[in-house]
């Protein structure tokens, strides 16, 4: 059997199968994911920061576990949150191309079920803050997407989503779907949503939750409040990504104050690397926003969970987004719908530190802004398939700088049997679009 045979066949049978289990006790853990937009890698203290001070989520680190080789399923903004809402890559949901503008007549189909519908039909109270940007007609917005609460902007701020709304006001914040403010401005929106999300908490404290608080910042355009402005020796950037990490320090604190630390789960992370246009850092990887190489798919992401997370642990294992949907499901007790390929993977071992833990990806695949598969990462290596075809050893050097092509033949033909495997197996199971009128 070739290896692209082989390949075919198991990712027909196995891919998206996640190792559910009911949560033992009483009280199923809250989870809260906290998603950047823009942030790059090199941007907070534990992953290498030196002008910019985030001693919040260092301190998560320190308490909790640093994954180094975490991925965004996009390094484009809307497709990257549709993989971590469905938990697949987001050309298998039909939203792998370029951003959703506030014109777009798509979004997450109805028969997707998202992470908030699927913890929702165990009970929990879900919420969804700040930007949404995956579909703007009723049955894409957040209440039709299995969240009981929302609070935040649908758009960008960007001049190109900006210009939608002139002459109405403005883009609206909105609470559910009622406008509270017009135009919604980027140096209120951090503070805001730190108020929403902690009195979603304090509202929910006797129930199981989970919060998907996904901040504006530091998208272009980014400010902050004067209480933030010039704290950063990393100018108006450095004041933004700083007021995130207050943010973030208001959520843990809040959490211990209800006494709810010890049964949450908190993930702090980004939807892609730093914007060619914004002074972000993606660290000593190569490129950005918009790229496939590593820095503009490889974000920083801290887990932090007392008395289940190991404080002060590494994960050097591949991870990314979309398994945050399967690990909180088997979490609660709510595996994914099994009539369906899930790309997402149950990464509880590697979370909770199990001895020889290794990533349950034996293979990660790349698609650029526009849905076209470009590379795959197995293991330490990772194959560029195009526009070029370069092989990187990631266990020697982060950069992707030296093609290893000639002097591993062998991993290259076995890394482009997955990706050839992958690229005829998701032409057939991908799933179509929502579309509206």
């Amino acid at each position: 059997m070739s290896v692209i045979a082989r390949w075919l066949r198991f990712l027909l049978i196995v891919v998206g199968l996640a190792k559910g289990s009911d949560v033992p006790g009483a009280a199923p853990p809250n989870f809260i994911v906290i998603l950047c937009d823009d942030l790059g890698y090199g941007d907070v203290g534990c992953f290498g920061a030196e002008k910019i001070r985030t001693p919040r989520v260092d301190r998560m680190a320190t308490e909790g576990m640093r994954f180094t080789d975490f991925y965004a399923p996009s390094p484009l903004c809307s497709p990257s949150r549709a993989g971590l809402l469905t938990g697949c890559y987001p050309r298998r949901v039909g939203l792998a191309k370029f951003v959703l503008r506030p014109d777009a007549t798509t979004g997450i189909h109805p028969d997707e079920v998202t992470i908030a519908e699927l913890l929702k039909g165990r009970g929990y109270a879900t919420c969804a803050i700040g930007k949404w940007h995956v579909g703007f007609l009723p049955p894409f917005r957040p209440g039709a997407q299995g969240f009981d609460y929302y609070f935040g902007i649908y758009h960008n701020l960007d001049h190109w989503e900006t210009k939608h709304f002139e002459g109405q006001g403005g883009v609206p914040l909105l609470r559910n779907e009622e406008v509270v403010l017009r135009p919604a401005t980027p140096e209120i929106l951090t503070e805001r949503y730190t108020e929403e999300a902690l009195g979603f908490i304090e509202r929910n404290r006797e129930r199981p939750f989970f919060i998907y608080l996904a901040h504006t910042m530091p998208h272009l355009p980014y400010d902050v409040t004067p209480r933030f402005n010039g704290r950063s020796a990393g100018g108006l950037y450095g004041d933004v990504v700083e007021c995130l990490d207050w943010s973030t320090g208001e959520i843990l604190d809040g959490l211990v104050r209800l006494g709810l630390d010890k049964r949450t789960i908190v993930v702090f992370t980004s939807d892609n690397g730093p914007d060619k246009g914004s002074p972000g850092s993606a660290g000593s990887l190569r490129g950005q926003k918009h790229t496939v190489f590593e820095g503009g798919m490889r974000v920083p992401c801290v887990m932090w969970g007392p008395g289940q997370i190991p404080a002060g642990s590494v994960c050097n294992e591949v991870a990314s987004t979309i398994d945050l949907l399967p690990t909180f499901g088997a979490m609660a007790g709510a595996p994914p719908p099994r009539d369906r390929v899930i790309d997402g993977r149950d990464i509880r071992a590697l979370l909770f530190g199990e001895v020889g833990a290794r990533s349950p990806h034996e293979a990660f695949f790349f698609h650029d802004g526009n849905g076209v598969l470009r590379a795959v990462r197995s293991g330490r290596w990772k194959l560029h398939v195009s526009p070029k075809q370069a092989l990187y050893d990631l266990g020697t050097e982060i950069g992707e700088q030296a093609d290893d092509s000639a002097a591993h033949p062998e991993v290259v033909a076995r890394l482009r049997g997955m990706f050839d495997a992958f690229e005829l197996e998701i032409g057939v199971s991908a799933r179509p679009v929502g579309r509206g009128e």
